[in-house]
């Protein structure tokens, strides 16, 4: 007697289930001690205004609360892009960007997001008036699924009013490339206490990441970045203001809403400098040490992690074998039995 149609069909299902345990539980993961597969692909974002100009339908959009999407074109192509009016002022909108240790509690499917690395420099006209680079590890997670993935942040505010980004390809992600770009201004009506924001992302993503992921990380991700970054600055711009840290109450804050000295700028000099300049560095050497301690703690942690989904994959794979011989072996005596 032949085997069923049904018989065939479970069997195939589970050798396709196994191969593709197989094919995951082989992919390389994160990996922040192995460089990236490459150094770049995709076109990387300019810091400074987008020139987008927007007419009454979008102003009315904007007025009414939500994000205005448009496209920008970059070379060949074109990339989406979200502009959003914030009611805080720019140094509001600005600290909460940058607050990268605290995106898992504002930013959503981010489940982890720590700085291990900030390069301050000198604005010049050689650089483009870059003032810092902040490197961060972060980590997204969805359903049976979480990615990790490294960032390289270049800091334009003062000079181009811009946040540029990509990955930091000394380390390995799980993205295979990814490029965006803030532009913020304070806004035309109420340039004090509003700021109108504008967002874009570019997202390459390997083979094997599944299509739902790509289409959140690609689409989604667009009107949710500038969501979270509106949601929590109007919460800390009304914090600031029940605290007295409007323009009403004090016209010369600082941009972390505290009323700035007038020696607040001066700078040491002679026996004072060399002092400060001393102290400056014993915290930062003490800084890198406590990161890089941690930084081997969290190693250690994805190393141990990344064994235990490996045993279980490849646990799941030999048990779905078993069990696919198992249906072997009965459908033949079955078969001997009928004959």
């Amino acid at each position: 007697m032949a085997l069923s149609r049904m018989s065939i069909t479970r069997r195939c299902c589970l050798l396709i289930i196994a191969l593709a345990l197989v094919a995951i539980s082989n992919v390389d993961g994160s990996n922040f001690n192995k460089p990236h597969t490459h150094t770049g692909k995709l076109e990387l974002f300019e810091p400074g205004d987008p020139k987008v100009k927007l007419d009454g339908k979008a102003l009315g959009i904007l007025k009414a609360g939500k994000p205005y999407s448009t496209q920008v074109q970059t070379g060949d192509s074109g990339r989406g892009l979200v502009v959003q009016d914030v009611n805080a002022p720019t140094h509001i909108v600005w600290d909460r960007i940058l607050d990268y240790d605290n995106y898992s509690n504002m930013v959503p499917k981010t489940v982890e997001s720590k700085n291990y690395k900030v390069i301050p420099h000198t604005p010049t006209k050689a650089n483009n008036f870059l003032e810092k680079e902040i490197f961060t590890r972060m980590k997204v997670g969805f359903p049976m699924l979480k990615l990790e993935f490294f960032v390289r942040h270049f800091i334009y505010i003062k000079h181009h009013n811009s946040l540029t980004w990509t990955l930091d390809y000394t380390k390995e992600s799980d993205f295979d490339d990814s490029a965006g770009y803030w532009f913020i201004l304070p806004h035309p009506d109420d340039p004090e206490e509003k700021t109108r924001l504008y967002y874009s992302v570019q997202v390459s993503m390997f083979d094997w990441v599944p299509k739902f992921v790509v289409d959140f990380m690609s689409s989604k991700a667009l009107t949710d970045a500038t969501a979270w970054v509106k949601k929590y600055s109007e919460i800390e711009w009304a914090k600031e203001l029940e605290r007295g840290g409007g323009k009403k109450t004090n016209p010369e804050r600082n941009s972390k809403g505290v009323g700035k000295s007038i020696f607040s700028n001066m700078v040491p000099f002679g026996k004072k400098k060399k002092e400060e300049e001393e102290r400056l560095a014993a915290e930062a050497a003490e800084r890198l040490a406590l990161e890089e301690q941690e930084a081997q703690k969290k190693r250690s942690l994805v190393r141990i992690r990344t064994g235990w989904r490996r045993y279980v994959l490849v646990s799941l794979v030999l048990t779905l074998a078993v069990y696919n011989v198992a249906l072997l072996f009965k459908s033949d005596e079955k078969t001997l039995a009928s004959s």
